[in-house]
């Protein structure tokens, strides 16, 4: 069996952040409601359901025209307060003035217009972000209300999490013609018994919070029914620092315990933003897909290489899956490297490869290969699907710190994963 191999050219992955373009080559090898029990996250990629099938293969000048217009917009699996709304059709929000130099604490039921970014009678009310597909363990936390009790000078545990999702399209060999876009939001966590503290202590410290790396964030959405920020010119433009309008949160907290008072935990949306992407060094997993399609046969070859560079620390790739459909009258799997699996049902192919990394052969660069022969041939070459979830890491480099006294952060969790991420011949 022979396969025409063609050399592809891609970029090495480098720091986040602008870059001199480089020249580097590719080299190839041949040879997923709340839960009862939180312990631990689950992520699990399903195929695509039979349905869905004919929305693999749209056209190229689709797929580009998706790829490009890809607006950050909340999850599909978040429930969206209608203060979030999609970036692309954001104007400039009203500015919030200076902040004092001695961090307020806002009497509760008496927050200042002028230390608002929006005045919060004209707000709708305040809709629970909670995901329930994370777990954030907290000190004292258990199954049931959280039994945290705590004196009025000690510190209140906060997780946070950053999570991120990078949408591709890749066309060919050509590095120049790679479109990215990346997406994420950051969540503030509290356990239950916090609001218990809350009421028996109702002029807490102000929650402030510094996102560092903020330079590599562009079209920033703070949820402004909670987040407060300074407007002016920073002297450190790489560190932002927001702090939280408590007599919003308190009162957003005390609904969601009595709306959910066997919950454990309580997620609040509070940034989301887009990450300045520097074209195919910001992908964490680079493709190329390339066909030779014959009247009786097809030989279909993806070459992938992990980039960890595009990562602020390089983690593994997990769950990938490789998904495409080809068309032609497929009758027969002559070949195929390595092991996957055909539905002749759905005329596609998937490969599924637990982990790359660094650590994987090659360090992570590797090549999909199968020929196939055709009764209706030629087929005509269709756009790859890439998927995969990442965890300890962020493409974005954001981070989060505590910019004032009385609380403390008991976890911080950082995770992206891919959203169409398409490769086409």
């Amino acid at each position: 069996m022979t396969f025409s191999i063609e050399t592809i050219a891609v970029l090495n992955g480098d720091p986040p952040g602008p870059k001199p373009p480089k020249e580097h080559f590719f080299s190839s090898s041949e040879s997923e409601g709340e839960e009862d029990h939180r312990k631990k996250f689950k992520i699990k990629i399903k195929p695509l359901p039979a349905e869905s099938a004919n929305c693999l293969a749209p056209s190229v000048d689709e797929l580009k025209a998706s790829i490009g217009n890809i607006a950050l917009s909340p999850s599909p699996l978040v429930s969206t307060s209608p203060a979030f709304t999609a970036l692309s059709s954001l104007g400039s929000p009203p500015p919030p003035p200076p902040r004092p130099t001695s961090r307020p604490k806002l009497p509760p039921g008496k927050p200042s217009k002028g230390d608002m970014v929006c005045d919060i009678n004209d707000q709708p009310s305040l809709v629970w972000f909670d995901r329930g597909k994370f777990y954030l363990t907290f000190e004292g936390c258990s199954r049931g209300p959280s039994p945290l009790t705590m004196g009025a000078q000690d510190t209140l545990p906060v997780a946070a999490a950053f999570t991120e999702t990078v949408n591709a399209f890749f066309k060919g060999a050509n590095p120049n013609k790679c479109v990215v876009k990346i997406t994420g939001e950051m969540v503030l966590s509290f356990p239950a018994g916090i609001t218990r503290h809350f009421a028996n202590n109702p002029s807490p410290a102000v929650l402030t919070f510094s996102i560092t790396h903020y330079s590599w964030l562009e079209h920033v959405l703070p949820n402004p029914q909670l987040l407060c920020c300074d407007t002016a010119t920073t002297p450190n433009p790489d560190c932002k620092t927001f702090w939280v309008n408590m007599p919003n949160l308190m009162t957003h907290l005390k609904k969601v315990a009595e709306q959910k008072p066997q919950a454990t935990y309580y997620n609040v949306d509070m940034l989301k933003y887009q990450v300045s992407a520097q074209g195919l060094t910001s992908t964490p997993l680079n493709l190329a897909a390339s066909w030779r399609c014959e009247p009786t046969s097809t030989d279909l070859r993806i070459d992938y290489k992990y980039n960890g560079g595009s990562m602020t620390t390089p983690v593994a790739l997990n769950n990938v899956q490789f998904l495409i459909p080809v068309d032609g009258g497929v009758t027969k799997l002559l070949a195929v490297l390595p092991p996957a699996a055909w539905n002749a049902e759905q005329q596609r192919i998937l490969w599924k490869i637990p982990d790359i990394s660094q650590k994987s052969e090659n360090g992570g660069i590797g090549s999909l290969l199968a020929r196939f022969q055709l009764s209706e041939g030629p087929s005509k070459p269709s756009p790859l699907a890439v998927q995969f979830t990442s965890e300890g890491s962020t493409l974005s480099g954001c981070d989060i710190e505590l910019a004032g006294p009385g609380y403390r952060f008991s976890l911080i969790k950082k995770r992206f994963a891919a959203g169409k991420y398409l490769a086409d011949n």
